[in-house]
């Protein structure tokens, strides 16, 4: 059996100016760095075997939080990394969805055929990230681990769908996941089993980031 943790960032300078981020390397914001604090305290107790995270500033110092109180050390895995947008990276949603009704269409209703301009389609995320996770478990030296991964909201939603439905047609049916929030997922010989997902019940109120402008506002 292996455990494995997934954690969505701590909220950063793009998502507080509501930029498309990618693999734009924003820095992460003020309550970011509280919202640290309390992933951090959550984690304490847990124990860990190896924490990855992809190598953008937003998801490197999310998962440091997480290994400073542990005394342990952060492994990059791009498998994990944020959807490549292309031409679009680092701008705002409000421009990008304006300028291109055909993309947002897809984004809210049709978001396994996403596909930026000069990035990666959703299906190559989706395909990365299934990869990077069977890696992780069909490894023999992690049997009886416990992993934690550090991810981005797309990626993330791309490799949940991948887990629990293996059809990236089902891709709509993921909500997304706040800043900080955890799924905790256990891998055993019968398959993948979600004990809970996108869970940010550490966060005080006020420190809480909502996904609905990012995944719902037109649906």
């Amino acid at each position: 059996m292996i455990k494995i943790y997934l954690v969505r960032h701590c909220e950063s300078e793009g998502n507080k100016s509501r930029i498309f981020q990618g693999q734009h390397d924003a820095d992460i914001s003020e309550k970011g760095k509280k919202q640290l604090e309390f992933l951090a305290e959550r984690f304490r107790d847990i124990p860990l075997d190896t924490i990855y995270a992809s190598r953008l500033m937003r998801a490197q110092k999310t998962a440091q939080a997480i290994a400073d109180v542990k005394g342990m050390s952060v492994q990059t895995n791009n498998a994990f990394i944020e959807i490549n947008l292309g031409e679009f990276d680092g701008k705002p949603f409000d421009y990008i969805f304006e300028t291109n009704p055909e993309l947002k269409h897809a984004w809210y209703y049709e978001p396994y055929s996403f596909a930026p301009p000069g990035g990666e389609t959703m299906k190559q995320v989706y395909d990365r990230a299934k990869a990077g996770f069977k890696e992780i478990i069909e490894n023999p030296e992690n049997d009886g681990k416990t992993i934690l991964i550090v991810t981005h909201g797309c990626c993330l939603r791309a490799l949940m769908c991948s887990v629990l439905h293996g059809d990236i047609m089902r891709l709509g049916e993921m909500k997304g996941s706040a800043n900080t929030a955890v799924t905790l997922l256990v891998c055993n010989e019968n398959g993948v089993k979600a004990e809970y997902m996108c869970d940010a019940s550490h966060l005080p109120e006020e420190f809480t980031s909502s996904t609905k402008n990012v995944y719902t506002e037109s649906r």
